[in-house]
């Protein structure tokens, strides 16, 4: 079947309150002249996500959020394991069937942990009342929410799990022990506010990674929906990827338990798998334990067996059985020779032979289905047969990005979605597993998110953009025929200047063919030339509603977001490599004035900018937004994160491949304050007080460096922002934090900037 573009969208009824209007049948009339997109419109765009569909897919639990509605964060108690964030969100239940929607929460609240119950009438969730947290219940057929009264004083744990025992009768969930607060408090003050502070390396952990582990602890019980009954079931561990039996007699889990702090990510926590019954008196039964290598399995429906990877052989593991097995054994191919005294176990292992990975099991239980080098197989348990269902292109780096979304239950219909590397063509695939046949059911430019099967396979529910609107909620039927548009989330931007996208490629300086994403200015006008100003971060590829190119290009501006590629311990090559070349693509298209082009980077990105503007002056103006300049200092410059600046500069995002002491001159060839006197670009960095990430400090190292070198400079720090300061701040700040940086490139442009909260 051929791909499709999807109708216009049905008519909802009623909205968001003062938000989500009506929307009549009849298309509105055309506006006679659109409004700009501006900060105040940026803070109330309803951002629309799935949050849950029950197993039938005729349920959707929906979360709508709004910038405004994280504007109130105190950011200095980032870390406080008793802070629970006034992040707040909206709720509603739609009916997929018949479109109706119910408000379960039409005002901000703070809420999490979404779960349908196994019969889709119930919706479980936690809401914040009274500064903690407690269990809702709402009611599909009566449109009725009610609060569980626990039968116990101890708090639910902001990180609590929330899963449905099969019957529907209680939840699983994790409380904190008696005492938790008072301790988890304490420690965060001691650490902040006391007058002494002591840190003492001959202790284990950090003591910041001491009050991590103080935010982990809870107690699993299960909770007696019916009178609110609290059974204590584990203690002393934190339970992860906890699932109940089939028939709801054990549960399974496995732990991640520290043991010191590490700073190399492969050592310090130890990972276990286990099976609890939950008949009284029970202990936990270890099923697995890799010591210190992660642990990585994947359970079939009935939770009574699991299968991993192992180098490259695929191992299953069935309860009633002591020992795991390779089920893969007689499908990997010959091992290579070995010469006498070679290690053979490593010969075993060598890349000629097939490489399995799990990817899911059939719903059934009797299949698996894995992943290799070259294609998808499909292996019968009960047979050992192994049988390839799609062959995978030749080259990895221009195959379509393929991920499996769904397995309807007969186990007839795989279905998973495809993205093209090359161009803007996403969609949807169904693959006959009795045929080996591949159907495609959507195939175009918009962009899908969030594919939700239902188990039958006869609906699919999702979100969709035509790649420069925010999503929406859509179903549609199992062959994605008579799709239906569930949610219309922002009738106010109908009359606002929204920009559009466009899919650039271009050539690195090494060669390499890369991507980003073009943003055009509010009234483009073919035959003009515009300013442009560039983020600049690592990768970018697919487009999407942006509220940063949206303001950016209401400023009459061309917005750009280029992609870059690294090479470990050279990272800082990458954008002066990629970044112009990606410009100059765009300036002998004849769209940008070569004069007036900016540059500009939010983290990792502010590190980028100021980086990219020590070898090259091309820019007109630039801004650091929350990012480093001194990847030395970094190290230690913020606790709250314990050991992450030295991961991410040893074997992480930084990329340096080494340590500081190992290779000293690369930490100083990537830390742009030590050739701050090459830089002749004018720079606004703009820093938050409460940011736990990049403390303002070290931006504050550029500041005074160049204004010792006599540069033009501007720092503008936000007391009540966080990690993106004006913009992870108050609504005022927002609106500050953008104005000053359109003033800052406008003013570079020889232009006058638009005020950013005008047109209301």
């Amino acid at each position: 079947m051929p791909g499709r573009q999807h109708p216009s969208p049905l008519p909802l009824i009623a909205g968001f309150a003062g938000a989500l209007a009506l929307t009549a049948a009849t298309p509105l009339p055309a506006q006679p002249q659109q409004r700009p997109f501006t900060t105040e419109i940026a803070l109330d765009v309803n951002l629309v996500s799935i949050a849950a569909v029950t197993d039938d897919g005729a349920r959707v639990a929906a979360t709508v959020r709004t910038r405004r509605d994280r504007t109130d964060v105190d950011h200095q108690r980032y870390g406080d394991p008793t802070y629970i964030s006034p992040v707040s969100t909206r709720l509603m239940v739609i009916d997929t069937r018949s479109g109706e929607r119910t408000w379960v929460h039409e005002e901000p609240a703070q809420l999490r942990g979404f779960a349908w119950s196994p019969d889709g009438d119930r919706l479980a969730y936690f809401a914040v009342e009274e500064g903690a947290y407690v269990l809702r219940i709402f009611d599909a057929n009566t449109g009725r929410a009610e609060t569980v009264a626990l039968g116990t004083d101890m708090q639910i744990a902001s990180s609590s799990p929330l899963e449905w025992a099969p019957d529907g009768e209680s939840v699983l969930v994790g409380l904190r022990p008696a005492g938790w607060a008072d301790e988890a408090r304490a420690a965060f003050v001691a650490l902040t506010e006391a007058p002494v502070i002591v840190q003492d390396s001959r202790n284990d952990f950090l003591a910041w990674d001491r009050v991590r582990n103080i935010a982990a602890r809870q107690i699993t019980a299960l909770i007696a929906l019916d009178n609110g009954d609290v059974r204590q079931i584990l203690s002393g561990v934190t339970p992860a990827g906890a699932g109940f039996s089939e028939d709801g007699s054990y549960i399974t889990y496995s732990t991640a338990t520290r043991t010191k702090t590490s700073y190399t990510r492969r050592d310090g926590t130890e990972y276990e798998l286990f099976r609890l019954a939950l008949a009284e008196g029970s202990e936990p039964e270890s099923l697995r334990d890799t010591g210190e290598e992660r642990m990585n399995v994947t359970w079939n429906d009935a939770r009574d067996a699991f299968a991993y990877a192992d180098d490259g052989s695929v191992y299953v593991r069935r309860l009633g059985e002591d020992e795991a097995v390779d089920v893969t054994a007689d499908h990997r191919g010959d091992p290579p020779d070995t010469e006498e005294g070679e290690a053979g176990d490593d010969a075993v292992a060598d890349s000629t032979r097939i490489r399995f990975s799990v990817e899911r099991w059939s719903p059934s239980g009797d299949a698996l289905l894995l992943t290799s080098q070259d294609a998808w197989h499909l292996l019968d348990l009960g047979s050992a047969d192994l049988r390839t269902l799609l062959e995978l292109e030749d080259d990895d780096d221009t195959r379509p990005r393929r991920q499996v979304q769904g397995w309807s239950d007969d186990g007839r219909h795989l279905y998973f979605s495809q993205s093209a590397r090359d161009r803007w063509q996403r969609g949807l695939e169904r693959l006959d597993t009795t045929t080996g046949a591949t159907e495609t059911l959507a195939l175009d430019s918009n962009l899908y998110r969030s594919w939700n099967i239902s188990d039958d396979g006869g609906t699919i529910v999702y979100t969709m953009s035509d790649g420069d609107h925010p999503d929406e909620i859509w179903a549609a039927r199992g062959d994605l025929s008579a799709p239906r548009r569930l949610t219309t989330s922002n009738p106010q931007l109908d009359n606002v200047a929204l920009t559009r996208s466009e899919l650039i490629e271009f050539l690195d300086v090494d060669g390499n063919t890369l991507y980003g994403i073009l943003y055009y200015p509010a009234g483009y006008e073919p035959g003009r030339t515009y300013p442009l100003v560039a983020e600049i971060y690592e990768q970018f590829f697919d487009n999407g509603f942006n509220e940063n190119m949206n303001l950016i290009t209401a400023q009459g501006w061309f917005g750009f977001r280029p992609s870059v590629r690294f090479e470990e311990g050279f990272p800082g090559e990458a954008w002066m490599k990629a970044v112009p070349n990606a410009i100059n693509k765009i300036i002998e298209r004849g769209l940008v004035d070569p004069d007036k082009v900016g540059v500009y980077g939010q983290s990792y990105g502010g590190y980028a900018t100021n980086l990219l503007i020590t070898q090259t002056d091309r820019f007109a103006a630039a801004a650091n937004v929350s990012g480093k300049v001194n990847i030395i200092s970094f190290l230690g410059d913020s606790p709250k994160i314990t050991t992450r600046n030295y991961a991410a500069a040893e074997v992480g995002q930084d990329r340096i491949g080494a340590t500081l002491w190992e290779q000293p001159h690369k930490y100083i060839e990537h830390s742009a304050v030590m050739f701050a006197d090459r830089i002749e670009t004018p720079l606004l960095m703009l820093s938050g007080e409460g940011d736990w990430n990049v403390p303002a400090t070290n931006q504050r190292e550029m500041y005074y460096a160049l204004r010792r070198l006599g540069k033009e400079v501007v720092w503008v720090h936000y007391t009540a922002g966080g990690h993106g300061a004006g913009r992870a701040s108050t609504a005022a700040d927002f609106a500050d934090h953008w104005q000053r940086m359109f003033d800052w490139f406008a003013e570079h442009f020889g232009e006058e900037a638009k005020p950013v909260s005008q047109g209301q």
